[in-house]
């Protein structure tokens, strides 16, 4: 219909109140709730509201305004040549923002269609924001459609903003003169109403993206195609002390220089990430370390580069939770009824109290790891690693590597993102270094000096990491005697020797015997429940009558090749009496001459060498004759136990 007839059905309702077919359902609907709420027609236009309510309106609607801002902008650039106001409301019909040349601002003005002022349709009668607001629905309308006789020289198109949740939560309007109508108006506004919606998904999007991002432990890092910074989350910020806009000069190829970027940026079918596990990241001077997770994706507006880094501690701690760097046992896995092992424990417990080294000396089998990690379980360090090294069975040529590291292409053969070593791997924890009386004397001072200052540098490294590790060290030697022989260091031994722990051999306590030797029988038992036995008690005088050259380790291997062997429900002393006999006569054939019956060779040869040495002032010749063996027998026992007959020499004549 035309101006004219739109202008006679207003005309006919407000006279004598009836509706023309002819109108738009919507609008003659709220054309009769127009009435009923009293609303004056030839009312002059919007409701301007105070300041403060205004601006905590503005302040509720901030991101609507911040997504429709650009919006709005790119349509104006358009309709600017054609005299229309663009208006974005609320959803209550506050009007939050304006946009026009000089003369439809002007005469907008009439009608107070301005920022601050209200259009709902009981406030200012019918209109097309008011509509679009109400009934969710675009909607056109046109001259002497609107309820107020102000507004019938306006054409005005209106299409309501859905949230995120599909809830109205305002609407965008484009007004003019109604003689510039034109249907391809609210399909304008119908578009720019969706890119707003569409926009507010992805800020919603990005918001929660964010949020998440920055609740983060890891640092995350956005770099565009050029390798500088576009975002970064809250721990990157606080950690690396990076922020924008200072650090998006810095070329993170720099930064992060062991990456291959090449193969970052090549592009995967699957978009694979790269993954680093130990990467170094230099800035302002620092280096930290740490694994990261890099990927590359790329769209019309170019490439950007995601950067996710965890600390080094969350690598390492993976590494020993893999490689099972963990203590597990306590001191209730220390089974002691004698009073001298008793108070051995006892002194345990104490040190753990403590962070100082501990050197733990005592035969083998006398369970000095278990009192290691009895320490550490009972130390403040119990959730840390226990990293325990074996320091016979390292290669010298490894010994550095093994324990200090090594950096990327540090040497042939080395992995190329490098390798943690193993003081690094027991940071907040327990490095357990077992048979250190092995330890080569050209490594001994290396080791001196990170034990003293817990600094380590790996091989091919630039810097010092500072650590925080407790040392235990553990020997079946003498190392005092080694020291005064000169195959010690001195100052080494004393640092380690700062709390000592000397375990004595299984034959020094009688009644350990008998209560391990139950409690072993006891755990087969559990096991076995169908062959239950028992041990009877002349079979339990045999064991305490042996001398235990293998101590804890060897009488448990004699209770369970004792409880597979005996076929009836108690093992007797016929059973021991063979076992230990054959084992005694097996430790007397394979004993050199030289060596005293009843001692255990393995363990005394050394000592008998040196014994030798010392009685004949260091002489070679005159300690083999003293034993029995020739001097190039002599030379090579001398070799197997790091035995030095110059510095023995030399250190009998001070």
């Amino acid at each position: 219909m035309n101006t004219e007839e739109a202008r006679r059905i207003w005309e006919r309702f407000m006279t004598e109140g009836i509706l023309d077919d002819r109108m738009q359902p919507v609008v003659a609907r709220s054309w009769k709730k127009c009435r009923e709420f009293g609303v004056d027609p030839y009312s002059s236009g919007g409701t301007q509201v105070g300041d403060d309510i205004f601006q905590d309106v503005l302040r509720k609607n901030k991101v609507l305004m911040h997504v429709a801002g650009p919006v709005m902008q790119s349509v104006y650039k358009i309709i600017k040549e054609s005299h229309f106001l663009l208006a974005l409301a609320d959803r209550n019909g506050y009007v939050l923002r304006t946009i026009g040349d000089d003369a439809i601002i002007q005469r907008s003005e009439n009608i107070l269609l301005r920022r601050g002022s209200v259009w709902s349709n009981t406030g200012v009668g019918s209109n097309a924001p008011g509509i679009a607001l109400e009934y969710n629905m675009p909607i056109q309308m046109n001259g002497a459609e609107h309820y107020c006789l102000s507004q019938h020289t306006w054409t005005c198109s209106a299409a309501p903003i859905h949230g995120v949740n599909g809830s109205v939560i305002g609407c965008l309007d484009l007004s003019g003169s109604v003689e510039a109508a034109h249907p391809h108006t609210l399909a304008l506004v119908v578009a720019c109403a969706f890119s707003i919606e569409s926009m507010l998904a992805s800020y919603h999007q990005t918001l929660i993206m964010r949020s998440a991002a920055n609740g983060l432990h890891e640092a995350i890092l956005l770099l565009d195609e050029t390798f500088h910074l576009r975002w970064s989350n809250y721990t990157a910020k606080k950690e690396l002390a990076i922020s924008l806009p200072h650090m998006a000069q810095v070329d993170f190829r720099q930064v992060m220089p062991n990456v291959d970027w090449a193969a970052v940026l090549i592009e995967k079918e699957d978009n694979a990430p790269t993954y680093v596990d130990d990467m170094r990241f230099v800035l302002n001077g620092r280096v930290r370390r740490f694994s990261a997770t890099i990927s590359c994706t790329a769209d019309a507006t170019g490439r950007t580069i995601t950067i996710i880094l965890r600390k080094q501690e969350h690598f390492i701690r993976s590494v020993n939770r893999v490689s099972g760097n963990q203590a597990i046992y306590t001191f209730d896995s220390i089974f002691a009824a004698d009073p001298v092992m008793r108070q051995v424990v006892g002194q345990a417990r104490q040190y753990a109290r403590y962070d100082g080294s501990v050197l733990i000396e005592g035969e083998s089998g006398t369970g000095k790891e278990l009192f290691a990690q009895a320490i550490h379980t009972g130390s403040h360090r119990a959730g840390g690693p226990f990293v325990a090294v074996n320091c016979a069975s390292l290669p010298r040529d490894l010994i550095e590597s093994e324990l200090f590291g090594y950096e990327k292409g540090a040497f042939t053969g080395a992995l190329k993102e490098g390798n943690p070593g193993k003081f690094e791997l027991a940071n907040y924890g327990t490095l357990f270094l077992d048979e250190i009386g092995e330890m080569p004397m050209e490594f001994q001072a290396k080791l001196l000096r990170a034990v003293e200052t817990l600094r380590i540098r790996r091989i091919g490294g630039k810097e010092e990491k500072k650590l925080d590790v407790r040392v235990i060290a553990a020997t079946n030697r003498n190392l005092k005697r080694q020291v005064r022989l000169g195959s010690f260091r001195g100052d080494l031994y004393y640092r380690l020797n700062v709390l000592k722990l000397d375990i004595p051999p299984l034959r020094e306590r009688p009644a350990d015997i008998q209560y391990c030797a139950r409690l072993f029988l006891e755990r087969f038992n559990e096991r076995y429940p169908a062959q239950r036995k028992t041990l009877s008690p002349d079979s339990l005088s045999r064991l305490t009558c042996y001398d235990w050259p293998g101590n804890v380790r060897e009488l448990q291997n004699c209770i369970e090749r004792a409880f597979y062997m005996s076929g009836g429900p108690v093992i007797s002393k016929q059973v021991f009496r063979d076992m230990l006999e054959d084992a005694a006569t097996r430790t007397h054939e394979a004993a050199p001459s030289y060596v005293r019956t009843g001692t255990n060779a393995s363990s005394s040869e050394g000592e008998q060498c040196l014994l030798a040495l010392e009685k004949t002032g260091g002489s070679v010749n005159a300690a083999a004759a003293s034993i029995g063996v020739s001097r190039a027998t002599f030379y090579r026992l001398c070799r197997t136990y790091g035995i030095e007959p110059k510095k023995i020499r030399r250190s009998l004549k001070l």
